[in-house]
């Protein structure tokens, strides 16, 4: 049985206040909007906010990003519309990622079994070249690997091998 009042979330620091309401702020205004705000703006934004990323970022509208200073993105990936990119802890984008209209990308779970529901965090990798395609889910602790996609709607609760199509939930690779 889980009891909240013990709910503990082990000393999990995601930053300074100021900084997150700032980011707040900032995202309601240039991210999460469906204003077009140009691509340059957006990268600037994210790179003011400890973001690390390379050349080449399309962004689109409606796009939510908990905290960029947890974010690495490489160079040429597109972030498509309504992506949740949920990063308690890391998440890293090699070279040319998609990540396409709806995708969700969660690095933080709880422990249900625990009376306290403790939180548990773990990081994501989606290596260069990979497509999650739109409303696919990419658990915590998750690595896809090079050139593999994730098919719409499909959840991925384990790491994908490298140059493979997966499909389902869980997902499993495709003949």
């Amino acid at each position: 049985m889980i009891d909240l009042s013990t709910y503990n979330k082990q000393n999990y620091d995601p930053g300074p206040l100021p900084r997150r309401i700032a980011w707040y702020v900032v995202s309601l205004l240039f991210f999460e909007t469906r204003l077009p705000w140009p691509y340059s703006l957006k990268r600037t934004l994210l790179s003011l906010f400890g973001c690390t990323l390379r050349d080449g970022l399309i962004i689109k509208p409606k796009v939510k990003i908990k905290y960029p200073w947890f974010l690495d993105i490489g160079a040429h990936c597109w972030i498509g519309e309504g992506v949740w990119i949920d990063n308690l802890c890391q998440v890293t984008l090699g070279d040319h990622v998609v990540l396409s209209q709806g995708a969700y990308l969660v690095t933080g779970n709880h422990d249900h079994k625990k009376e306290s529901f403790d939180l548990i965090l773990a990081p994501i990798e989606v290596q260069s070249g990979a497509w999650i395609t739109a409303k696919s889910i990419v658990c915590p602790g998750v690595t896809i690997g090079e050139n593999s996609i994730l098919t719409c709607g499909s959840v991925a609760t384990h790491s994908l091998a490298a140059n493979h199509t997966y499909s389902g939930n869980p997902a499993t690779p495709k003949t």
